[in-house]
């Protein structure tokens, strides 16, 4: 799966260092779920192989090869079609350039045209306004909200839940 700027590529079990140096930083994880974990490296090269099993990739830099994040699926159902998706940009250097949201379509496509999806979800805090920007111009729409879910930064949030049907991912990206 290869864009303009970046590439999917497999997870490899030499990542674990960078991967869980992203991983422990809070000010990457602060939008994620995991921000409220410390991971050892002990800890990602088990989890790591755990996730090479499922459609999971490292967001690889096309000029530098630079590992930059990780995205996938979760819950992938097979029978009813859906799944959630997830992403992180551990890289600081490559935030707000367009490499999420390139590595988001990248992914969303080969789920709809190879994995046969129909519904993908994502879930988000109110806070993280970069990542509802670029979700909302992919073409993911708010489909509910739990109030006051998350304490983060000593200020409570809520989750937002959002998903896109895969007609909608394609009439999005035709107009970009």
């Amino acid at each position: 799966m290869v864009g303009k700027k970046c590439f999917l590529s497999p997870i490899f079990l030499e990542d674990a260092e960078k991967i869980t140096a992203y991983l422990n930083d809070l000010e990457v994880t602060n939008t994620l779920q995991i921000a409220t974990k410390n991971i050892s490296l002990f800890q990602e090269k088990e989890i790591l192989p755990k996730l090479v099993k499922e459609h999971n990739y490292a967001i690889v830099d096309l000029q530098t090869e630079k590992l930059l994040g990780i995205c996938g699926f979760n819950d992938y159902n097979a029978i009813h079609r859906n799944c959630e998706i997830g992403l992180f940009i551990g890289n600081k250097d490559y935030w707000g350039k367009g490499y999420g949201e390139e590595a988001m379509c990248l992914l969303m496509d080969y789920g709809f045209r190879f994995l046969n999806l129909r519904n993908i979800m994502l879930r988000l805090y109110d806070f993280n306004n970069r990542g509802l920007k670029c979700y909302k111009k992919i073409g993911f729409k708010e489909i509910g909200r739990r109030r006051k879910a998350v304490m983060r930064n000593m200020q409570e949030a809520d989750e937002i839940y959002m998903d896109i049907l895969s007609e909608e991912f394609y009439k999005a990206k035709k107009k970009t």
